[in-house]
């Protein structure tokens, strides 16, 4: 239950975030000349990249190895005929 509001908040971060503008609608601090207002959501790109990646291992089912399906052996052990 823990990681999937780890998760919710991982997703909820960058909505939340970006859709206060106010909170960032400024032009200091300066970024090699980028104003705020632009570097900060530049920034939430790769940021919500990897929200996204956390959110997924988070929520990710993962198979005990006795479940796994097996592995279908090859037709054609030779190769092509």
């Amino acid at each position: 239950m823990a990681r999937r509001l780890i998760a919710a908040a991982c997703l909820v971060a960058p909505f939340v975030a970006l859709l206060w503008v106010p909170w960032y609608a400024s032009d200091k601090p300066r970024l090699a000349g980028a104003p705020f207002f632009y570097w900060y959501q530049l920034a939430w790109v790769p940021g919500s990249a990897v929200l996204m990646a956390i959110a997924y291992r988070l929520t990710r089912r993962t198979e005990p190895a006795d479940h796994r399906p097996p592995a279908h052996p090859d037709p054609h052990p030779g190769g092509p005929a």
